[in-house]
This record gives structure tokens, C-alpha cells and sequence, in this order.
């Protein structure tokens, strides 16, 4: 029903009754009061034909439907117009005092039933009315109905993808897993993931499932500003938030897919960003049967089920990191960075070398040496650059100093490096300028990690680009087992006590010491410490495959070593 007119549909091929209800329904402005509308348009069809055709037309809200035609008589009359519309409510006319006709007709899909004769005016407003009434709270059951069946079909595909997630091992097998299990559900008829390709603007499709019928080459979506950048996949890139198109004929912004969408019966579709953190991997694509299939429930969960699908693309190029033979290793060069370090009077190369650098909580905890300056210059230095913090002198001998510190602007690098499963291996002060080394695993665009390191520092600058290989596979492969047993805090623990010279005789650093870098208890550091070590020997020492590590808890209770 339009906000200014009621449009009423009389079929009824007796002349004087039509004229009858015409003429009740002119005498009477309290219909449009109750229905809330300006005005009201009767339609007239004589003959059942002439009235099917006028609804195919749309926009009728009200039938007034005589059961006595020409062409059909009785409950057939009204069963072939219930299966011609879809919740238009139908107020039948009867001449039959008959009232189990009456009682029929709206078991068989009738909101009312009036008896021709025993009309009046008041009779007739107040039937319409409740049609139009009843046929709203019917519709929104309906609705309702439907929404929560599609919130419970949605919540399942998220769990079964969840699951997916935990048992893919590769990044298409998790795009294949996804694709389907989208698709192969009554609600979506149609689902793609898609890359950005940085280099042309465009979604390049990866995988897909459902009734595609060719559709991915008939089309081109966009990033940009053109007309093939303004769908649900276009804006869902540029503003990392689930984008949706309910209505394929009304939407403008999908005039360039339109045509195709609508050969393929695609009439609403939702564009997810597959993202974590800043990071986009890849655009979903999911497509619908019907106009508005994307509540907004369920817009909000395809929002969590992005951000579990991009937390997984996360992980797997983590894991990918630690075991590939192969590296990408890009070194960056920075300027404005821990200015006073970079400016210590110092003629060896390199006059500060960063050996280790641990991650921890929003810093950084490196360990390093510097070479050709005393310790208290270096310390003073130290203490004036801006991002670093905390300074300690492990060691000072022949103006070569070895130290502890944490510096969160060094940690901003390195995490902006983490998001894309890259690691910085080193960092060191050369020439008067701050160097980092990170390593990614194969396959990452490569333009993609430049640019994310650059948001974090605009005036960083590639020095130099190659791909190198890892260790020994054998040993590549025994690091990364020992590695998968260690929690971060773990590792963290394990590795700033190898470099802070916890193990050497007489120690460099105590507990109390590392402890403090961490900002944590001495016994939690060496309870992370403690496990970390068995881990470790388990791995070394085992007997076979059959061997199970220990858990964390075997070894809280043993005492500190200090």
C-alpha cells in the first residue's frame, strides 16, 4: 500500500452490485482514516481473467472477490486467486445466506467473507480494514519466521565454517570450505570469495560454489571509483564493513551486474570483508533468491563470521612462515626513528646491531651491541631517543656494549610486519639510519606488505628486496615442531633468557631482571621459563612418536632457578 492511496480490486460481473460497492465505498472517509492514507482507487474487473491481470500488474492491497463468475464459481474461484497473489488479502462476496461457505473460504485463504445484500457501507470499511489488518500481522509473523530460520540456518553455517577453519590446512582448501558451505543451503543460492589485485583494481574471483552459470565471466568488479567499484564487493573493500544490495531492480549501484544477476535469479546479495586487524585477504560474495534476504542480524553475524575466516587466513600464513623452505626478505631503511641511537659518534658499521627482538604486550624487548662507544654514552643516548625505553648494560668491554630494551616504536614496525606473517629477523643502525630485516613466506603481494609498513611510517623506504632460503630443512623442521609446543609467553620467556645471558657463567641477567623487561612476577617469568625448557628437551629427548609432551602443569611446582 503507497503512502497516498489505497488501491482496491473489485472483480465482480454483476454490474449493479460493482456500481453498489463503488458507491459505498465513495460515501465513507473512514477507511482512509483507519488505513491511514489519503486516497482510494477501485479497480474493476468483470471477468476472473481481466482481475489475474490486473494483479500481475502489482500494487492492488485489497481484493473484493464475488464467487459467482462467469468463468468460475464458488471455492475454486478463490483457490485460483490465493494461488495467484502472494498476501494481498481477499474479502469474499457471496449471495449465499450459506455460512460454512463463508467458514470455508477463509480456512482456504480468506481474511473476510460478506453476504451480497446484507452489505452496508460501515459493514463494508470496517471488513476491509481488518483484511488489510490481519493480512499486516500475518505478514509479519511470516517474516518473523523466516528471519529466524535464517538467523539459525546462518548460526550453523558459521559453526560448520568455524570448524572448517580449525581442520584446513591451506589457504584454498579454507576458500573452498567456505564457498560451499554457504552455498549449499537453501537460504543463498551463490557464493564467491575474491582477492584484490592491487595492480589492475580488480576482485579476482578464487573460488566458487552454487548456481554460478557463468556469471564470474560475464562480469568485473571493481575497487575504484568507476560504476564496477560501486557494488556491495567494492564499498565492502574500501570501508572493511559488510556491505549488502536487497533489491536487484532498484538498487542503482548494481546497474553494471544487473542483467546477469537477474538471468541467474540473484535478486539481493551481501559482500563481506575477510579481514584481521587492518589486513584485508579476500572479499565474500553471497547472493540470494530473494529481495531483501539480509537482515540486520544477520548482516552482524556474516560480520563475526569475516573476522573468524580473516583471523584463520592469519594463522595459516603464520604457520606457512614457519615451515615454508622459502622466504621473501625485504629490508627497510627509516630515518626519524630513535634519533639519539642514530646519531651516536660512533665509526663502526654497524654501530648499534639489535640481535633479538621479542615482542611483548604493545613494546619491544631487544637485545643487541653496539660497538665503538662507552656504555654511559650509549645509556644516555639510549635514554633520550624517543621509542625506547629501559634501558640495562648487560655487559660493557672495549666499547663494546651489550644491552637490554624495550622500545614500542621499534614494536609498531614489527607488528605491522606480524599482521601479513612476516618476522623481523634483525635490525641494526648503518650509515646514520635505522634498518629493520623482516621475512614473509612466498606468495604474499608484495606491494601489499611495502604499503602496510608504510602506514605505520610514511617516510620508510625499501633498501633492499631478495629471496632467500631457510636452514636446513631437517633443522627447519625440528625448530618448527619444538616451536608449535610453546606458547608465545613461552617463547618470549625462553628466548630473552638466551639473549638477556640468563645461561652463561656468571649471568648477565636474573630473573628479577628479565622478569622486570616483561613487566611480571620473577616466578611467572620462570615458570614460562621452566616449561619452556622441558618442552624443549621433550622434543630433543623423547623416545618415539608415541612420547606425548608434558603439560604446563608438570612443572609448576618446581622450584626457581635463579
Amino acid at each position: 500500500m503507497s503512502a497516498d492511496a489505497l488501491d482496491i480490486l473489485l472483480i465482480e460481473d454483476n454490474p449493479g452490485d460493482a456500481r453498489l460497492i463503488e458507491e459505498m465505498l465513495g460515501q465513507t472517509e473512514g477507511l482512509l482514516e483507519r488505513v491511514a492514507t489519503d486516497e482510494q482507487r477501485l479497480h474493476h474487473a468483470s471477468r476472473l481473467s481481466d482481475g489475474l491481470d490486473r494483479l500481475d500488474e502489482g500494487d492492488i492491497d485489497v481484493i473484493l472477490l464475488d464467487l459467482g463468475l462467469p468463468e468460475s464459481t464458488g471455492i475454486d474461484t478463490l483457490e485460483t486467486v490465493v494461488d495467484a497473489t502472494e498476501y494481498v488479502p481477499i474479502v469474499v462476496l457471496t449471495g449465499l445466506r450459506d455460512e460454512s461457505v463463508g467458514t470455508e473460504a477463509v480456512q482456504r485463504g480468506a481474511q473476510d467473507y460478506l453476504v451480497k445484500g446484507e452489505v452496508s457501507s460501515e459493514l463494508l470499511v470496517r471488513s476491509i480494514h481488518h483484511a488489510i489488518d490481519r493480512n499486516q500481522q500475518e505478514r509479519e509473523r511470516v517474516r518473523q519466521l523466516e528471519q529466524l530460520r535464517a538467523l539459525n540456518n546462518l548460526n550453523r553455517i558459521t559453526q560448520e565454517i568455524t570448524h572448517a577453519v580449525i581442520t584446513t590446512s591451506t589457504q584454498q582448501e579454507l576458500e573452498r570450505a567456505v564457498c560451499e558451505r554457504v552455498a549449499d543451503t537453501d537460504a543463498y543460492r551463490f557464493a564467491w570469495i575474491g582477492a584484490v589485485d592491487h595492480s589492475s583494481g580488480r576482485i579476482a574471483p578464487k573460488l566458487a560454489a552454487g548456481v554460478e552459470d557463468g556469471y564470474l565471466d560475464e562480469i568485473e568488479v571493481t575497487v575504484g571509483g568507476e560504476d564496477t567499484g560501486q557494488g556491495p564487493a567494492g564499498r565492502a573493500v574500501r570501508t572493511h564493513e559488510v556491505q549488502v544490495m536487497q533489491d536487484v531492480q532498484s538498487d542503482l549501484t548494481f546497474e553494471p551486474w544487473r542483467e546477469e544477476a537477474i538471468e541467474r535469479d540473484y535478486h539481493s546479495s551481501a559482500a563481506v570483508p575477510v579481514a584481521y586487524e587492518d589486513h584485508l585477504y579476500r572479499v565474500l560474495n553471497i547472493y540470494a533468491a530473494s529481495p531483501n534476504a539480509f537482515s540486520t542480524p544477520e548482516i552482524e553475524i556474516l560480520s563475526r563470521l569475516g573476522d573468524v575466516i580473516g583471523h584463520a587466513f592469519a594463522a595459516l600464513e603464520r604457520k606457512d612462515a614457519l615451515v615454508s623452505d622459502q622466504v621473501l626478505e625485504l629490508t627497510f631503511g627509516i630515518d626519524d626513528i630513535v634519533d639519539d641511537l642514530i646519531a651516536l659518534p660512533t665509526n663502526q658499521t654497524p654501530a648499534v646491531e639489535f640481535e633479538s627482538l621479542i615482542r611483548n604486550d604493545g613494546s619491544l624487548v631487544a637485545y643487541g651491541e653496539s660497538a665503538g662507544i662507552d656504555s654511559e654514552t650509549f645509556r644516555d643516548a639510549t635514554e633520550r631517543a624517543d621509542g625506547t625505553d629501559d634501558v640495562r648494560i648487560l655487559s660493557a668491554e672495549d666499547q663494546t656494549v651489550e644491552f637490554e630494551l624495550t622500545s614500542p616504536a621499534i614494536s609498531e614496525l614489527a607488528e605491522a610486519a606480524a599482521t601479513h606473517g612476516g618476522h623481523v629477523t634483525s635490525a641494526s643502525i648503518i650509515d646514520g639510519r635505522f634498518r629493520f630485516v623482516v621475512e614473509f613466506p612466498p606468495g604474499r603481494d608484495k606491494r601489499r606488505l611495502i604499503e602496510r609498513v608504510q602506514d605505520h611510517a610514511s617516510n620508510v623506504s625499501v633498501i633492499a628486496q631478495r629471496k632467500v632460503q631457510q636452514t636446513d630443512a631437517g633443522v627447519s623442521a625440528g625448530r618448527s615442531a619444538v616451536e608449535e609446543r610453546l606458547t608465545e609467553k613461552q617463547r618470549n620467556a625462553l628466548e630473552a633468557a638466551y639473549s638477556g645471558g640468563y645461561f652463561g657463567w656468571p649471568r648477565e641477567s636474573s630473573a628479577q631482571d628479565l622478569a622486570d623487561s616483561f613487566e611480571i612476577t620473577p616466578s611467572t617469568f620462570t615458570q614460562h621459563l621452566r616449561t619452556a625448557e622441558r618442552k624443549v628437551f621433550d622434543a630433543m629427548f623423547e623416545d618415539g612418536p608415541d612420547d606425548k609432551p608434558k603439560s604446563d602443569a608438570s612443572v609448576e611446582g618446581e622450584p626457581e632457578a635463579e
